[in-house]
């Protein structure tokens, strides 16, 4: 039998890890688990653990967002509406399909806000990642319905879902999915004041012609692999910044193909919270919505900070905002700093 090289033997213990993890934050809850009893179930040593993950923190974070990644693999998907009443009715009901049924479910993830509110680190990428949520479901339903900016219906939407997951945790048989699902489809039609006002950045964009290479990506709102190098604008966004985006999307011409590239200058704890974040929303979107109305948004976490150094970032951190204009296999344009989406997508892509 031949042996595992150092890259398999490293993803081999980190499956490990994984599902060990699982199981003790299921049995123990997140506040009770303990590194060393994760080790065990693994049969690895401690120092394995935190070869793989900094902290027990990282580790919560990597197992949810790995659940919230096959979860809509593992449930029934409702019918996609064709209307946004409908849609957000079958988003109400693949979120509510998620929601714990047993006390070991619930124990799973019912620290996660208290995680994310510990401190300040965590806090405002949250924040942001809840932001980028609100403006790929607005999306969504601006396709459904263009007469008008949507994001602030859908953040009120994503409040009521994530409200309804906490209490389904916290006050078991509180929650009726009925109701959920018939406030969802109304607020639809809530009439909030949601124009899209675009501030006078004073970010410069710079013409160049540089080679474009990019690594294999994996797009989280449509879960696929992508290729990035037809034409378009590629963002590269510290998780302060992920909600900028929107300044591409709103400014770039409507064929244009947007990438946010999520970033993080602590990539072993906060990508994970991205994923999971991210995932939440996208693997009930992808059942809810017909997939012509999926937004054409395109969200890669980052991790190893490979794409950010192909886009010529090699030192990232959570306030970084870079964005490139790519055009006939070249980076054509890139602008750097707060307003580089706007002023990126918004500038007429140069002839490389």
């Amino acid at each position: 039998m031949s042996r595992l090289t150092r890259v398999e033997a490293q993803e081999r213990n980190r499956t490990r890890v994984l599902a060990a993890a699982r199981d003790e934050f299921a049995e123990r809850g997140y506040r009770d688990a303990k590194i060393d009893a994760i080790a065990e179930r693994a049969e690895l040593t401690r120092g394995a653990v935190y070869s793989n993950f900094p902290g027990k923190r990282a580790l919560y974070f990597a197992v949810l967002a790995g659940l919230a990644e096959q979860a809509p693999a593992l449930s029934p998907a409702p019918a996609p509406g064709r209307t946004t009443g409908d849609a957000l009715a079958a988003l109400a009901r693949a979120w509510l399909a998620r929601l714990p049924t047993s006390a070991e479910s619930a124990r799973l993830g019912m620290d996660v806000l208290g995680e994310v509110m510990a401190d300040e680190a965590t806090r405002q990428p949250y924040a942001q990642l809840m932001s980028l949520d609100a403006v790929l479901l607005g999306l969504a339903l601006e396709r459904l319905r263009p007469d008008g900016r949507l994001v602030r219906v859908a953040e009120t939407v994503l409040t009521a879902l994530h409200g309804a997951s906490q209490l389904a945790a916290a006050a078991p048989g509180f929650v009726e999915p009925f109701n959920v699902v018939s406030a969802c489809e109304q607020l639809a039609y809530l009439n909030v004041d949601d124009g899209w006002l675009e501030l006078p950045f004073t970010t410069r964009v710079q013409t160049v012609d540089e080679p474009w290479s990019p690594p294999a990506a994996w797009d989280s709102v449509r879960a696929e692999e992508v290729s990035l190098d037809a034409d378009g604008v590629v963002a590269v966004l510290g998780l302060h910044r992920a909600a900028s985006v929107e300044h591409a999307v709103r400014a770039a011409p409507a064929d244009t193909a947007v990438t946010a590239v999520l970033v993080s200058g602590a990539p072993r704890e906060l990508i994970p919270l991205a994923r999971l974040a991210v995932a939440e929303l996208t693997g009930c979107l992808r059942q809810a919505f017909p997939e012509y109305a999926w937004p054409r948004l395109r969200v890669v976490c980052d991790g190893t900070g490979e794409l950010a150094a192909a886009v010529g970032v090699p030192a990232v951190s959570d306030s970084t905002e870079v964005a490139v204009r790519i055009a006939c296999g070249r980076v054509v344009a890139r602008s750097d700093g707060y307003g580089a989406c706007h002023v990126t997508a918004a500038a007429k892509a140069p002839a490389p």
